[in-house]
């Protein structure tokens, strides 16, 4: 979890790149990524809702 202090809580390249990182790396170690949200002031995001993880 994470804010966009932008206030756009839409996932960037970024975003999604670094989860993909962190889902592969925390794998291997049988940790489970259920979902990466961002936070902004006209809302949130899911990761996971938006079928990008």
């Amino acid at each position: 979890m994470h804010n966009h202090p932008s206030g756009d809580p839409t996932p960037s390249r970024a975003d999604i790149q670094m989860t993909q990182q962190i889902i592969a790396v925390a794998q291997p170690l049988g940790v489970s990524v259920h979902d990466h949200i961002i936070v902004g002031k006209d809302g949130h995001s899911s990761l996971k809702g938006l079928k990008l993880i």
